[in-house]
């Protein structure tokens, strides 16, 4: 009788929230771990749990090129979401290890997020509804969306999903992006400069990959160029914004406001800025809806069975993915 093909999962949430990918891969013939703490996992957590596995199945940790030359008999690495850029590509593919990701699964989930997120700085929702319930009736005056530019740095299928959110508030939208996506015309989105962008832009949405090209994109020259009113979020990657830089500006001042779902370390450490009444701060939800993580999952099972079977999974990533996301 052969081997069981073995699935590690190293997810938090893979096989919790919903259970039908985790049956469809018991059904295909493999023996599936499930993470037992409820968060990303650390390096050695990792190894530790995943090792004799012939795929990991990897949420928000990471896996550098320690981890992966310590499971020797690693087959494939399933991203459960879209970003890669916790993976060592090149050390992966030295080892004919196979990554895959889900694009498209959480696509407008993450944009319900980066809009709800803009709704709360721009409106006050979070802080007059624990000053009420603490007690205190006070009408805080916030912004308008309406007639407002909303500028989105990365106008990929997220980006554009916000535009679409974004047409529906009347708002006037702004994009920049390293290619033009001429699917984005439909709402109304006028591709400029990033510099431009930053200038006029009242909001400031961010949904570009994690790259040597917009690591620290957003840094102290950057965050000048945009307006003292404007409010900045960031649903895509923290390493985007660089965050002694963010935390000077809002400690004088010159934003209004800010907002992040995304983290350097999970759980992070708490941020000098994280008791500001104008900075809201969300656990990686993005994609936390029980119908975006039973796609998520199926696209991890689709492809997982893909490269048990030796056929190419429907979502390898390739170079063009660690570019274009």
């Amino acid at each position: 009788m052969p081997a069981p093909f073995i699935v590690a999962s190293c997810a938090a949430s893979f096989g919790v929230f919903t259970k039908e990918p985790v049956e469809r891969l018991e059904s295909a013939g493999c023996e599936v771990r499930i993470s037992p703490y409820g968060r990303a996992m650390t390096r050695k957590e990792i190894v530790d749990f995943a090792y004799g596995a012939d795929a990991v199945v990897l949420g928000n940790g990471r896996m550098p090129a320690s981890v992966i030359g310590a499971l020797p008999d690693l087959k494939v690495i399933a991203r459960h979401g879209r970003g890669v850029d916790g993976i060592d590509y090149a050390e992966a593919t030295k080892r004919g290890i196979i990554i895959t990701n889900a694009p498209g699964t959480n696509t407008e989930e993450t944009a319900d997020l980066a809009f709800g997120l803009i709704l709360d700085l721009e409106r006050h929702i979070t802080m007059m509804n624990n000053e009420l319930k603490g007690g205190t009736w006070r009408k805080r005056a916030g912004h308008s969306l309406y007639g407002k530019t909303i500028g989105i740095i990365g106008v990929g299928d997220i980006g554009i999903a916000v535009a679409r959110r974004a047409m529906g508030f009347g708002m006037d939208i702004l994009g920049c992006d390293i290619r033009e996506r001429p699917e984005a015309a439909i709402t109304g989105l006028i591709f400029t400069s990033f510099n431009d962008l930053l200038k006029r832009s009242d909001i400031v949405s961010l949904h570009t990959p994690l790259t040597d090209v917009t690591r620290n994109l957003i840094g102290a020259k950057e965050l000048r160029m945009m307006k003292d009113d404007a409010i900045l979020v960031n649903t895509a990657r923290a390493g985007i914004v660089r965050q002694s830089a963010l935390e000077k500006a809002l400690l004088e001042g010159r934003l209004y406001g800010y907002a992040t779902d995304v983290h350097a370390g999970e759980p992070p450490q708490i941020a000098k800025i994280s008791g500001l009444p104008n900075v809201i701060m969300t656990p990686h939800a993005g994609s936390a809806t029980y119908e975006a993580n039973l796609r998520m999952g199926m696209a991890v099972a689709d492809n997982i069975i893909a490269v048990k079977d030796g056929v190419t999974p429907p979502n390898l990533v390739t170079p063009a993915t660690l570019l274009y996301g």
